[in-house]
């Protein structure tokens, strides 16, 4: 039943007065912030405001009830608000009236996917989506929705072009030439109010002071009447259910967004649920928040809502507002229901501007450098593909998918070219008794016994490398007998591994050398034991410790050899 309905797991704390007190407060906290936040990144989509509204009404309370966090806000966000404006638009040039319909249908879809993978237990695949290139991504989304909302800072507009830099060219120009101070008047106040109030008291609703009191300003100046741009008329009342007509063309056309937004979307809302869950040290289960997001999207598409996803600084306010359980996010759905029905038309007057003003404030927090920098200390292939995705995604903007794939498909290349050459390393003793590369530390080995070690799991890629560094070391010494393979770096063996190895202890077999394999793996075993390769190499070959290998060499090579004087030997064993 808590699988079913994750709810169950904590609506009965909601009997003891604290935790209902302080999920009510953090509740409307997080609705204040919201509702102005809700509207901006609607227009972010292309929608008009309203749709931001209902996709903050039943979201995050679908969201908060079957999701495995308790605290993660869901509903509009920055990055998936562009990628929605960026799927739509190419699709209605022709048809400006289908932008709505084409966004609850990509909802919806959106949902289905994410639902799907949760059923199925397929969170894995989130995995696909390396932190370099979500990196990459979040920083160049975050560049590209900034500068989008230039035009709205300077009242000009510009016809739209193929990629964004060019629209972004052409509205500096026309700022140059056509701005509107009045607009410009307003997005300064906005600017100043959000930093005054953090600057000075960070517990107020920053973005809620600056809309009402722009709002004010508006309608008192008469902003529309000179050439202001205001959100205008919002209909009032609940969005009713509705479900679209079923286009399998623009469907189609929608898939790789749906499977980007999806990933994307998915990983912004884990990467926040952690970040909390170890605060809280609450157990998250990412399948399951697949399923409360996926229902979360279902039920925005079903009513007249867009994609939406979990806000990194919606959930850091209800975490500090003291939300302690789900109810919260389902005191934020209620109060923007109140405002649907009842306040709407006291934003008819909110200046454009305002609006623009908030997104950039959102998302100059997803600008991070240092994380970068760290992917190129860590590995310097990572901080490659973190800036090749940030390059490639402001270039083809508006198309940001291609952006994504292309990271993805150089994270998956530059992986496999990593993986083609493990290391692999000659072994003798150490003067600790340890085994070390004798590469590194120019140590002696036996002529008649080589250890070696290959870091990295035995498939199809590096077989046929594995087969050649052996063969190197047999030619290398000429009166080998015994080949130890220290298998604790294989973790897995596929077909052409199992049959390179299997081809290898029979070529070695015929020229006088035997294979011994030491510390393997169990999957590695079980494969070997399936295919019949355990009896070609024999049952006896395979050992638990390299000592014990060394043993059953030394004890083929008889007492002719001196063991005692071989660099292999441990010279701590007889103290």
């Amino acid at each position: 039943m808590n699988r079913l309905f994750p709810f169950l797991a904590w609506i009965g704390e909601l009997r003891h007065p604290r935790v209902l007190r302080a999920d009510l407060l953090a509740g409307v906290t997080v609705a204040l912030i919201l509702v102005p936040q809700s509207m901006a990144y609607a227009q972010l989509a292309g929608l008009p405001v309203q749709y931001g509204l209902y996709a903050s009404f039943l979201p995050p309370m679908v969201g908060a009830l079957f999701g495995s966090s308790r605290q993660l806000a869901t509903g509009p966000v920055a990055v998936v608000s562009l990628l929605t404006a960026a799927a739509i638009g190419p699709l209605v040039a022709t048809n400006p009236e289908g932008f709505a319909v084409y966004a609850v249908l990509l909802a919806l879809m959106v949902g289905l996917f994410q639902l799907m993978l949760g059923v199925l237990r397929l969170g894995v695949l989130m995995d696909f989506l390396s932190h370099p290139v979500v990196v990459g991504f979040t920083n160049a989304g975050a560049l590209i929705i900034a500068t989008s909302q230039i035009g709205k800072l300077f009242g000009v507009s510009v016809s739209g072009f193929e990629h964004h830099y060019e629209t972004v060219w052409y509205t500096l120009q026309a700022v140059v030439t056509s701005v509107h101070l009045p607009t410009v008047a307003m997005a300064v106040m906005a600017f100043a109010i959000m930093f005054g109030v953090r600057a000075a008291v960070p517990r107020l609703p920053a973005i809620l002071i600056a809309v009402v009191l722009t709002t004010l300003a508006s309608y008192t100046t008469g902003f529309q009447a000179n050439g202001g741009q205001v959100v205008g008329a919002i209909p009032v009342g609940l969005p009713s259910f509705s479900i679209p007509v079923f286009d399998w063309t623009i469907m189609v056309n929608l898939i790789t967004a749906a499977v980007t937004i999806s990933l994307i979307g998915f990983m912004e809302a884990m990467s926040i649920a952690k970040a909390m869950a170890a605060r809280t040290r609450q157990r998250l289960d990412a399948n399951q928040e697949l399923v409360g997001q996926g229902l979360s999207n279902l039920v925005s598409g079903a009513f007249s809502g867009y994609p939406v996803s979990g806000s990194f600084s919606r959930s850091a306010l209800n975490i500090n507002s003291g939300g302690i359980t789900g109810f919260a996010s389902v005191i934020t759905g209620l109060v923007v229901a109140v405002t649907l029905l009842w306040l709407t038309p006291l934003l008819y007057h909110l200046p454009q501007a305002t609006l623009a003003a908030v997104i950039i404030m959102a998302v100059t927090n997803l600008i991070k450098i240092e994380p970068v920098i760290h992917a190129w200390k860590a590995e310097r292939s990572d901080g490659v593909v973190a800036v090749v995705t940030f390059v490639l995604t402001l270039l083809w903007a508006p198309h940001l998918d291609k952006g994504i794939l292309a990271g993805v498909g150089l994270a998956l290349i530059l992986y496999l070219f990593r993986t083609m050459r493990p290391r692999f390393a000659v072994l003798s003793r150490f003067e600790d008794g340890t085994m070390r590369d004798i590469a590194v530390h120019q140590l002696p080995t036996s002529p008649k016994i080589s250890i070696v070690r290959f870091d990295g799991s035995l498939y199809f890629a590096n077989a046929g490398y594995f087969e050649t560094k052996v063969l190197e070391v047999v030619a290398d010494n000429p009166e080998l007998e015994f080949i130890i393979i220290d298998g604790e770096g294989i973790n897995q063996i596929d077909a052409t591994g199992e049959e390179v190895l299997h081809h290898l202890a029979e070529r070695l077999r015929d020229q006088g050398i035997e294979i011994l394999v030491a510390r393997m793996k169990k999957q590695f075993m079980d494969t070997i034991r399936r295919t019949g390769l355990i009896r070609v190499i024999g049952d006896d070959h395979f050992f638990s410790r390299v000592t014990y290998a060394l043993d059953f060499a030394w004890d083929r090579l008889g007492e002719g050899y001196d063991r005692e004087t071989c660099p292999l030997r441990n010279p701590l064993s007889a103290r």
